[in-house]
């Protein structure tokens, strides 16, 4: 009887879990799942897993023990007025962390199945439960002591919601934290939590009589909300999520900073909080595809045309300057001031991932990649336990990783996003199987109902050398649609922002089964930017993918007053730049050779690590190395009569990401190309206000 009733238990627990898991993505193109794809270990990417899972993700939930997460949850299980809360909880969404980093272990669950892990995340989840309302509300910052909460939480429920309570970010989080548990474990306790919460707010902020008509302070909600919908197909949620849209502009607070000037469908350019910004895109872009509203689709691609074409440094990042950590003016793009904070990264790929799913246009993926492979993985060192807030295109010394931080958003949410980049390789649409990002993983994804199985095989983003094959299929005939990345068709960005002007030619062939694949210009332009392979595939069929992956020279927009005069160097998703550890001379002092001939090299990934013995845990480490750069260029001095004099030197370049993980010093991504731009650069200044020139 007791192994009947067993059974009875896994057969109803299946059935919830098939019966959350029906309801439509919504998106014309369907994401395919992070539990379909494993990234091969000692792979770029793999090391990069292996490092959240062994580094970043332990160290996160150790803070959220150190630094009182988790008591601020055990107190508001057991509230007094003894509490004065704001005297032990730094910030109002505190909360977030914990959650963050749940969502980022559950990732890591997928590819990394770990009992004990799984184990510690319940016990956390019995102390986040403990601390709920009986109605839902789940908000610590309050719940401790009602009477003396927080000291941006305002008197009662929702009143401060648009200025700085973040009850509904904490919601957003809670959400998506709960939902990526679910999903990897298949437990609905995290979710079951999330739910009670989100349906206290579904009940008490509307636009309905007896409601807070309140909309969020910081975005997030929106997106976690459209994604509880798809989880449950309770259609509250999506209402909610358009409701918090639909009256921004229109309740009581309305600046640009948080996007609150004006009404969505009316805004046409990036403004305000870079972060927010993102998340709210985000949002919009996922509302529009689960209700149909054009509207929002016509203004989220004018917002993304702005960002695109005035707003985006080199590497990806957003977000120009400190005040506010906003975008900044129509080609306001400073270096060594510029923001670039981590989590704007990772707003960028939301963003750019949302509307490619809309659209299906590769043009957002390369900006995803780009993205990704500069001003996000900057956020994080390579053996994953130091971070960056902002991530700034030069410094002289200011700037250092840091081991965690008080405002610990970053940090948290890079533990949040790493693991999850499996889930952004691939995707399906019909009979059509999008082939985005280039990793080496095993893979099974379902083509219209019918499972394929692949395995990439690739150095990417060091090799331009990609082989898919596929392992089983049975999905019959179908199209393999592979990105081709605007770098190797000759553009940077899809704008005018930044061009390549080294002017070299570069290309790519593909062969399947070793039989070259003819493909022009005009049909990647027709397919847009894709490479369509249609056959009837069968077991051991393999794609050969080669991009001509060269270093390669970029302008900006001369309305970029901050890079004129100056060149960026990138070799395929790659930006490049010059550290002090790497010259024996000041880069502040050089000016590039106008003609160029790079000689690749490496350096070993150990050489970049601590000293802390944290990068013994990572087995990966040694068979790692990083694709350097060395360039030609003439150091600048003055002689005894205090002439002008240069000096022939090999500047010596690395990866963005691997900055000021050897010491503070000075860095540039954007090198002088001409005398005059040292010269003309802040009238002899750099930005710190000291002379360029020196003896």
């Amino acid at each position: 009887m007791q192994t009947f009733k067993k059974i009875l238990l896994c057969v109803s627990i299946l059935v919830s879990v098939a019966t959350l898991r029906m309801h439509a993505q919504g998106y014309p193109i369907t994401p395919v799942p992070f539990t379909s794809v494993k990234v091969v270990p000692n792979s770029f990417w793999g090391q990069r897993l292996e490092a959240s899972r062994t580094i970043t993700i332990p160290l996160a939930f150790s803070k959220c023990e150190s630094e009182g997460r988790y008591t601020n949850f055990v107190r508001a299980a057991k509230p007094s007025e003894e509490y004065d809360v704001s005297s032990f909880m730094g910030f109002s969404f505190d909360d977030t962390d914990p959650y963050k980093t749940i969502e980022g272990a559950s990732y890591i669950l997928q590819t990394f199945p770990d009992k004990k892990l799984k184990a510690y995340i319940d016990s956390v989840l019995n102390i986040i439960g403990a601390a709920q309302e009986p109605d839902g509300y789940l908000y610590t910052a309050r719940t401790i002591n009602p009477n003396k909460p927080h000291k941006w939480s305002g008197d009662k429920r929702w009143v401060k919601e648009e200025d700085l309570s973040h009850e509904l970010y904490n919601l957003g989080h809670m959400v998506e934290g709960a939902v990526a548990h679910w999903q990897a474990t298949g437990s609905r306790k995290f979710l079951d939590i999330a739910i009670r919460y989100a349906d206290c707010v579904v009940k008490e902020v509307g636009a309905n009589p007896g409601q807070a008509c309140v909309v969020p302070g910081h975005q997030i909600a929106e997106m976690a909300l459209c994604k509880l919908y798809l989880a449950t197909g309770n259609k509250a949620y999506l209402d909610e999520a358009k409701f918090m849209l639909d009256y921004r502009g229109k309740t009581t607070i309305k600046n640009q900073y948080s996007q609150s000037h004006k009404p969505v469908t009316e805004q046409d350019e990036a403004v305000g909080h870079a972060v927010r910004a993102a998340y709210m895109y985000a949002g919009m872009a996922d509302v529009a595809a689960l209700t149909g509203d054009k509207d929002y689709i016509t203004a989220i691609d004018r917002i993304w045309e702005n960002i695109v074409s005035k707003k985006m440094y080199i590497t990806g990042g957003i977000g120009s300057t400190s005040h506010g950590e906003a975008f900044g003016r129509n080609y306001e793009l400073p270096n060594m001031s510029a923001y670039c904070e981590t989590c704007a990264a990772i707003g960028n790929v939301y963003v750019n991932y949302r509307l490619f799913l809309l659209h299906g246009d590769s043009k957002y993926y390369d900006v995803l990649e780009r993205s990704l492979y500069n001003g996000l993985i900057s956020g994080v060192s390579l053996e994953g336990g130091h971070f960056f807030y902002p991530n700034p295109l030069e410094s002289m010394g200011q700037h250092e990783r840091k081991p965690w931080f008080g405002c610990a958003c970053c940090p948290s949410n890079i533990c949040r996003f790493i693991p999850s980049l499996p889930g952004y390789v691939y995707a399906v649409k019909d009979n059509d199987l999008y082939v985005n990002l280039f990793l080496a993983n095993t893979s099974t994804v379902n083509v219209a109902g019918k499972k394929v199985q692949l395995t990439q095989s690739t150095e990417y983003p060091y090799s331009g050398d990609v082989k898919i094959k596929v392992d089983k299929n049975k999905a019959g005939t179908f199209a393999l649609k592979i990105r081709i990345p605007g770098w190797v068709q000759g553009r940077p960005v899809c704008s005018d922002l930044y061009t390549y002007i080294d002017g070299k030619k570069t290309g790519y062939t593909i062969s399947v089964n070793g039989q070259d694949i003819e493909l022009s210009a005009d049909d990647i332009k027709n397919n847009q930017g894709y490479a369509v392979i249609s056959r009837k595939w069968k077991a051991g069929d393999v794609v050969s993918i080669h991009f001509d992956l060269e270093p390669r020279i970029v302008q900006a927009n001369f309305e970029v007053k901050d890079d004129r005069g100056r060149v960026a160097i990138e070799r395929g998703p790659v930006v490049y730049c010059a550290e002090w550890p790497d010259n024996n001379f000041d880069i502040n002092n050089m000016v590039l050779n106008q003609r160029q001939s790079f000689t690749l090299g490496t350096l070993p990934v150990q050489s970049f690590m601590p000293n802390d013995g944290s990068a013994a845990k990572l087995s990966t480490v040694a068979s790692q190395n990083i694709t350097t750069l060395t360039a030609d260029a003439q150091e600048l001095s003055y002689d005894v009569q205090g002439r002008l004099v240069t000096k022939d030197v090999k500047l010596k370049l690395i990866p963005y990401y691997a900055w000021c993980h050897r010491g503070s010093g000075n860095m540039k991504v954007w090198l002088p190309a001409d005398v005059m731009s040292i010269i003309n650069i802040n009238s002899n200044k750099n930005e710190r206000g000291q002379n360029i020139f020196h003896d």
